[in-house]
């Protein structure tokens, strides 16, 4: 092999950026091996160095500079290409993906950079996987507080990776948020350790299993997306059911009424024994489902227009053990005219149609029925508020704005979910 480390100055010359993968100089092709040795300069991090100088033996090489304080290693690289030397720097993965190459070409001309990515981290471990990408979402820790995690889970991405930092969020903190966002049921855990390395390793763990104890540093987890198991209806509580065990709809997954509101709007609902329940825009059907376990003599009718929606909830209350009497893919109002009139109502819909909606509710709800409204905007809540006053319906509002506790370094750190603002009407009772 050619070993030459002085050679002809080349005006202009380039910075030759290259990727590597965890095998480290191993893992390069025959040709950047050889460049490696013709270069006048190679920077690289500290752990490859030494491979680097046992590789090239007693004959003459290329100088090597430690490059794991990239901004002690400027002006050295600065001072090179002004001379017109050969320049090989060594980076992980892709430069160009949280690595070296933003803070190269901050500080050198990018004609004077070329860079050769490796796999990154991310595409190695779906390759492993055998599951295809477009899809995937990433979030990186390394740095950050693991927050930003537990609101990107309750988006339900179906494939995430975690770039983790064994110094704020390693894989035990990320298990910890899983587990505090109630979705441990719907994700499976990957962890993929030292991809590109000889001693790779890429195992999914069930969450009563322990993380290993080698865990590598250098490791990244996948949450991908999964069909929780069908629960014991038995084994479930009483009301208050986790997230994690709903079934979704796929092309708007994380969209249901979160298990800290559901539990309100229940008690808001005041349920009776008996009678009839409206379920209007219901989701993947949890808070009717959930009023069917706590009052099994209601009469349920869930409407919601998502394709799907009969399939979807019929197979969640199939779940939890309960039968509504019937669900309707349609549109509401013009869906309600069949239906019985109701004793409490639930409308988690409606949208710009919210007035007319609530209007047609109002002239249906029976004497000391109930109407429920979960709202997002201050507005929705200024549009509604006088339709049930001037229906002669008392009125309650209430804001319900909750955490959910999000590990943090030794201590806990409240992560919040989005305010919900929750409108009331009571009809009086016939007099």
């Amino acid at each position: 092999m050619a070993s030459s480390g002085a050679g002809a100055r080349l005006e202009g010359s380039l910075l030759e950026v290259l990727g590597t993968d965890a095998a480290g100089l191993a893992g390069l092709s025959r040709h950047w091996q050889e460049q490696i040795l013709r270069a006048d300069l190679v920077a690289a991090p500290r752990r490859l160095l030494a491979d680097i100088a046992t590789w090239r033996g007693e004959a003459p090489g290329p100088e090597l500079l430690a490059s794991d304080r990239p901004t002690d290693l400027l002006p050295r690289l600065q001072q090179s290409l002004a001379a017109g030397d050969r320049v090989v720097l060594l980076a992980s993965g892709d430069p160009l993906w949280f690595g070296i190459g933003r803070l190269l070409l901050q500080h050198l001309p990018a004609e004077r950079i070329r860079f050769h990515p490796a796999p990154t981290s991310l595409q190695l471990a779906f390759a492993r996987l055998g599951r295809p990408w477009q899809d995937a979402s990433w979030i990186s820790l390394h740095g950050r507080d693991p927050e930003p995690l537990a609101a990107r889970l309750q988006q339900r991405p179906a494939a995430l990776a975690v770039l983790t930092d064994p110094a704020r969020g390693g894989a035990a903190e990320v298990r910890g948020l899983l587990r505090a966002s109630g979705l441990e049921a719907s994700y499976a855990f990957w962890l993929a350790e030292r991809l590109g390395h000889p001693a790779e390793r890429l195992q999914q763990l069930a969450p009563a299993d322990p993380l290993p104890p080698d865990l590598d540093p250098l490791h990244l987890v996948l949450l991908i997306a999964a069909e929780p198991a069908v629960p014991a209806p038995e084994a479930l509580p009483l009301f208050g059911i986790p997230d994690g065990l709903w079934l979704q709809h796929a092309d708007q997954p994380g969209l249901m009424t979160k298990r800290e509101v559901r539990i309100q709007l229940l008690a808001d609902l005041d349920l009776l024994e008996t009678g009839v329940l409206w379920d209007i825009g219901a989701g993947v059907g949890s808070v009717g489902l959930e009023a069917l376990r706590l009052r099994p003599g209601l009469t349920l009718w869930a409407v919601e227009r998502r394709a799907g929606a009969a399939a979807l909830i019929g197979a969640n209350a199939a779940r939890l053990g309960v039968r509504p009497a019937g669900v309707l893919e349609a549109e509401a109002p013009a869906a309600l005219a069949s239906l019985p009139d109701p004793d409490r109502v639930l409308i988690g819909g409606g949208g710009a149609g919210r007035s007319l909606l609530l209007e047609t509710v109002l002239g249906r709800l029976r004497p000391g029925g109930v109407v429920v409204m979960p709202l997002a905007t201050v507005e929705g809540l200024a549009l509604c508020r006088p339709l049930l006053e001037q229906a002669g319906l008392g009125v309650a509002v209430t804001q319900i704005q909750a955490w959910r506790g999000a590990p943090l370094a030794e201590g806990t750190r409240l992560a919040p979910l989005n305010p919900v603002l929750v409108l009331k009407g009571t009809r009086p009772a016939a007099g």
